[in-house]
Formats: C-alpha cells, sequence, structure tokens
C-alpha cells in the first residue's frame, strides 16, 4: 500500500486530528490566552472543521493559529501532502512538481514550499560537538550574487552566494548558513556560536579557521593542496558529502536561488541530512518530526522576500 494512500492525506477531518494529535498532544491548547480546560469543540452545519472555542478567553481557534499553516485556504491534507513530499525527497522537489502533483496553482505551490522550509529551521540549536567529538566545518559556493559583477573571464567565486556547513560525527547533525562576506572574523564568529569549546574541530587547510581553531580542544586539518584527503580520522568528506547532495539538489532541482531565500534553502537540506534513514528516520518520521516545527513559524506571503 502506498504510504500516501493514508487518510489523513485524503480527507480534511482526519487531517486536522493528525495535525492535533502531534501539536496538542495532551488536548486543545488555546492560542490566545494558553488556557487547557474550558476548551470546547464547536459544532453545527456552518461550522469550520476543527474549531474549537475557549470559554476563559471566549475566542474561537483552531490548530492552524500560530503556525505555518495559519491564514492558509488550502486544504489541511494537501498541506500534509506537500510537507510529506518535501520530507522525502532527498534533493528536494519542485514548486512546479509540488504545483503539478497537489493541483494548486504555482504562486501556492512554491509560497507553501517556502513555508515548510521555515518549518524545518532549527529554532533553539545547541552546540555541536559537546561530546568531545569532531565536528567538521567547510565552506562553498553556489549560485550567484546579483549585486556582483561577475569578472570577465572563466573561474572566480567573487560573484557566487557563500555558505558555510558544519557536521557533528558523533550525532550526524548537519548545520549550515549564508556567509556573506567569507572573512575570517564572520567565519570565527559562525564557528563559535555552533561548536562547543570541548569539540575537535576538523577542517581543510583554509587560512579562515587558523586563529579561531586554537580555542577548541583540537584543530586538525586536511591540506587538499597537497593531495591529503584523509589522515586517520581526519578529514572533511562528511561535509563534502553534504555539499555533494546540497549541490546536486539546488542545480539540478531548484536551479535558481534568490540570497533572500537562501537561509531556508540551507534549513531544509540540514533538516533531511540530520533527520535521514541512516540515522534511524524513515519518510513517515521525518514527515512527523517536520510537523513538531510548524508552530510560532508563520511566514507571510507580504515579507517573504524580506527575511
Amino acid at each position: 500500500m502506498s504510504a500516501l494512500s493514508a487518510p489523513h492525506f485524503h480527507n480534511e477531518e482526519a487531517a486536522y486530528a493528525y495535525v492535533e494529535a502531534r501539536i496538542w498532544p495532551e488536548g486543545p491548547v488555546c492560542p490566545h490566552c494558553g488556557g487547557v480546560d474550558r476548551i470546547g469543540k464547536m459544532g453545527g452545519k456552518s461550522t469550520r472543521i476543527g474549531a474549537y472555542k475557549c470559554y476563559q478567553c471566549r475566542k474561537p481557534f483552531t490548530v492552524k493559529i500560530g503556525t505555518i499553516f495559519e491564514a492558509s485556504h488550502v486544504p489541511m491534507n494537501i498541506w500534509l501532502q506537500a510537507m510529506y513530499l518535501i520530507a522525502g525527497s532527498k534533493k528536494g522537489i519542485s514548486s512546479n512538481q509540488l504545483h503539478r502533483i497537489l493541483g494548486v496553482t504555482l504562486k501556492t505551490a512554491w509560497f507553501m514550499s517556502h513555508r515548510i522550509r521555515d518549518a524545518m529551521r532549527d529554532g533553539a540549536p545547541d552546540l555541536m560537538g559537546g561530546s568531545g567529538g569532531r565536528v567538521e566545518v567547510d565552506e562553498t559556493f553556489i549560485g550567484y550574487n546579483p549585486r556582483v559583477k561577475k569578472a570577465k573571464g572563466k573561474g572566480g567565486s567573487a560573484h557566487k552566494l557563500r555558505v558555510v556547513a558544519l557536521i557533528d560525527r558523533d550525532s550526524g547533525k548537519a548545520r549550515s548558513m549564508p556567509a556573506n562576506s567569507l572573512v575570517r572574523d564572520e567565519v570565527a564568529q559562525i564557528v563559535r556560536t555552533n561548536v562547543a569549546k570541548e569539540a575537535q574541530l576538523t577542517t581543510d587547510e583554509s587560512r579562515l579557521y587558523a586563529a579561531v581553531g586554537k580555542e577548541y580542544a583540537s584543530h586538525e586539518f586536511v591540506t587538499h593542496g597537497r593531495h591529503e584527503y584523509v589522515r586517520g580520522d581526519v578529514s572533511t568528506n562528511t561535509v563534502e558529502g553534504y555539499f555533494s547532495i546540497f549541490k546536486r539538489g539546488m542545480r539540478g532541482i531548484y536551479q535558481h536561488c534568490h540570497e533572500n531565500h537562501l537561509h531556508r534553502y540551507l534549513a531544509e537540506f540540514d533538516f533531511r541530512y540530520t533527520n535521514r534513514q541512516a540515522l534511524g528516520c524513515n519518510d513517515a518520521d521525518r514527515a512527523d518530526r517536520l510537523l513538531q516545527g510548524v508552530v510560532g513559524k508563520r511566514l507571510t506571503y507580504e515579507t517573504i522576500g524580506a527575511r
């Protein structure tokens, strides 16, 4: 039987019940006043699906309020289909493909995709390498920055978007972020913010890490310029493998990414890598974990380009 045969993918009432069970595991919570005691489910033929009323603040609500679903006219079961498809596609799925599969407009599919990526963002990231394990750090270039003119001739990276990624080998977690200038101070601050001092920092020979590496339990690097890629357990192969998946998705599926949206695409690839099959997380588990991140991350169409 297909995974998409489940009732919550086809029936809106079942979809609401599925979302409520995961966002409100102990029962409905009023998003207006935080009340949990005097809440009743609303009935009647004209009542919206999934509507409740809080008898403390006297306001109606649904599980959509305060989430990425708020103010959306897309049926909840269609939202769940989109989330399952994005969470289960290793290299991503284009808005055009979602538009054709889900039967929504291209504009709606694009907006839904960005809301879902926002839900994939880790709202409270902890420090990597706290157990004293290795944390690999590397940087790469992708796409192009419209504010920087490409130099004449071939080669060069000044006109591209810059990304720094970190992989915690012990936990398998990935975390990546845009690095606007990719200068030593900016990269050092990214490392300090995300890596515990007990960690064994592992990089290539880039000078970006020379100073900040002294602040950690150890800093070892491989010298790619001398064709050194592995020395014992010292390598950046894991983070380079992450970049390989990221670039295949960005070039082959999405093809173009504006600088304003890069952080959300990175959140998408981080989420899938951190919750991958090799760590015991299948497609259904990944979609459920994604659902845990929808609260408090409402993204409006008017502001999506400014974030």
